[in-house]
């Protein structure tokens, strides 16, 4: 056996190991979740049980639409995502390619990435009223502001030796941008995606919670309204089987990446 050999055995063997842990966590935890609440350590009622919730996922699947709930804010979220993601790194490349510019809009990127979002949502039903449109930006202003002054962080950081190099082939700034500032983050543009993944789902449930009729953030405010804690608890439980999913998709293209290696 070679060294390469030897070493892609114990990698795999390492993510086998990993994922054999994640799964038994989950295990345990929703082993020892519907003994308590069976035993009623915790009160069923209020913190239902495993059980419990994919009996109300059954229920809501035959009388609420469920899956059209789902379908509906997995379309908003990855409609603001892939808007959050074509915004902030054209405005990353732009503040790049720009230094006065990015001196100028640097302090009003933080101001705007520390207001409450949470906060602006009521203005947005106000400014754009109930629907798609008014939960799509609920969603891209979670995300957005962080990711601009992530990627833009990032660019700046890129090795200068590598810029004065294409400078001194008679390079362009342009020529910088796309063939070593891009590529040499294309890392941190995947790990960034990673996460806005999931803030543009926290900013699609926000809106939810205000301005819509359905979708996976209406379910959990009218089971609060009505005290069916199940059902919020099972739209929770989706909600978290979808950011794993997206997180899982987004998380084997970085590890292709890293496997086949810079360009």
């Amino acid at each position: 056996m070679t060294n390469q050999q030897a070493y892609e055995k114990n990698h795999r063997s390492h993510h086998y190991l990993i994922h054999f842990v994640r799964l038994l966590i989950l295990i345990l935890f929703l082993a020892l979740w519907e003994i308590t609440a069976d035993k009623n350590y915790i009160d069923p009622f209020f913190f239902s049980s495993p059980s419990r919730i994919l009996i109300c996922m059954k229920e809501l699947y035959q009388v609420s639409h469920l899956m059209s709930h789902i379908g509906i804010t997995l379309a908003e979220t990855m409609i603001s995502f892939s808007l959050v993601l074509l915004v902030s790194m054209l405005t990353a490349m732009l503040l790049w390619y720009h230094k006065l510019l990015s001196e100028v809009l640097d302090p009003y990127l933080v101001i705007l990435n520390s207001i409450p979002k949470s906060a602006m949502a009521p203005l947005f039903i106000v400014w754009l009223g109930t629907g798609m449109n008014t939960i799509i930006v609920a969603g891209i202003s979670v995300a957005v502001f962080g990711a601009i002054i992530s990627l833009y962080t990032a660019f700046r950081q890129t090795d200068p030796e590598k810029l004065k190099l294409i400078t001194t082939l008679g390079g362009t700034k342009k020529d910088q941008l796309f063939k070593v500032v891009l590529p040499f983050n294309v890392p941190v543009i995947l790990g960034t995606m990673k996460v806005n993944i999931g803030l543009a789902l926290v900013g699609v449930i926000i809106g939810e919670f205000l301005a819509a009729r359905k979708g996976l953030g209406y379910l959990i405010i009218y089971g609060s309204q009505v005290f069916k804690m199940s059902m919020v608890i099972t739209s929770m439980f989706i909600l978290c089987l979808i950011a794993v999913v997206l997180y899982s998709v987004l998380q084997i293209l970085e590890h292709r990446y890293k496997k086949r290696g810079p360009v």
